[in-house]
Order: structure tokens, then sequence, then C-alpha cells
């Protein structure tokens, strides 16, 4: 039996709907997406939006980390546990900005209880699944078509969940 820890999803399934039913799915693991800059979040009883606050309240500090346990790179990161205005419940929300980037990108997960360190770590994962549908995209011949297609999104999406074992049993 294979045990998902994290499950990762672009900024498009960054919503509340989303990350909690794939954390219920998946027998409660970690749910690591993305959070648009004008997203709200509440701190002392002040809604904000999360690049307000990380801008002006919280403000990173830089740190080296590990991408795909590989090559390290510069970043700076902060991050926090708010009350997410649209979840309607407190995330762990985190501020990265690799070196060279002048705006933060903002994930966000469900499990409050994984170190920032860790979440980020997971997240640098991400990556290989848009490698794997760029590979198979390329070499199945779909090309531009694949994103037209009406059953290559049903196909997309089998091997995006599919894959989540294997990739989650690496972190």
């Amino acid at each position: 039996m294979i045990k998902i820890k994290g499950l990762l999803a672009d900024a498009l399934y960054g919503e509340k709907a989303f990350m909690d039913e794939a954390a219920k799915e998946s027998g409660g693991s970690q749910v690591i997406s993305q959070l648009r800059k004008n997203q709200n979040i509440e701190y002392r009883g002040r809604i904000r939006s999360v690049e307000s606050y990380f801008n002006s309240i919280n403000k990173g500090i830089d740190q080296i980390i590990r991408v795909r346990g590989g090559k390290e790179i510069k970043v700076t990161v902060s991050s926090a546990r708010l009350k997410v205005s649209s979840h309607s419940k407190k995330r762990f929300v985190i501020a990265l900005k690799y070196d060279g980037e002048n705006d933060y990108r903002y994930l966000v997960a469900t499990d409050l209880t994984w170190r920032t360190q860790d979440i980020i770590q997971a997240y640098t994962l991400r990556w290989l699944i848009e490698v794997f549908f760029e590979d198979w995209k390329l070499y199945e011949g779909w090309g531009r078509e694949a994103k037209q297609l009406s059953g290559s999104r049903y196909f997309c999406e089998s091997l995006f969940w599919a894959s989540q074992p294997k990739q989650a049993a690496k972190t």
C-alpha cells in the first residue's frame, strides 16, 4: 500500500473546495497549491491581501533550498498560519521568491503541522509533473492539441492523480 504524504497542484486548484476534498480523499495528506497575490487573509482582526501582508508585516529572509534533491539555490521565504478568507479557515501560507525574481509566489497548504522548509521542498517537486506532461505531449504527437481535445483533459487529470503516489513517495 502506498501512503500519500502530499499532493501538489498548480494555482488553478488553490481553492477551498479542491484542497479540502483532495486532503479528505487522500487520507488527510498535505495539499499544496498557490494563492493569487490579491487573495485576502485575516491577521489580527484585519483583512488584507496576502501580498500586502508579506511585503509589509512579515518580510522574508534569505535561505538556501535544494531543488528536487539536487541543486542548491537562494530564495527569500516567509510564512505564517493565517486565515484565508475565501477558504474560511486557517491555512499555512508561504511567500517564496527565487533569487532574481521581483515578486513572491504564495504557496498555501492544508496541514498546519508541517514545517515551512518541508512544504517548500515538496513544492519543488511539482515541476516534475509539468515535465511529464510536456514529454507526454511531445512523444505522443499531441503538441498544442492536447489542451484542446476534451478527452485528453480527462486523461491528463487521470495521469496527474495516478502520478501523485509516486511523487509523494520521493518526498
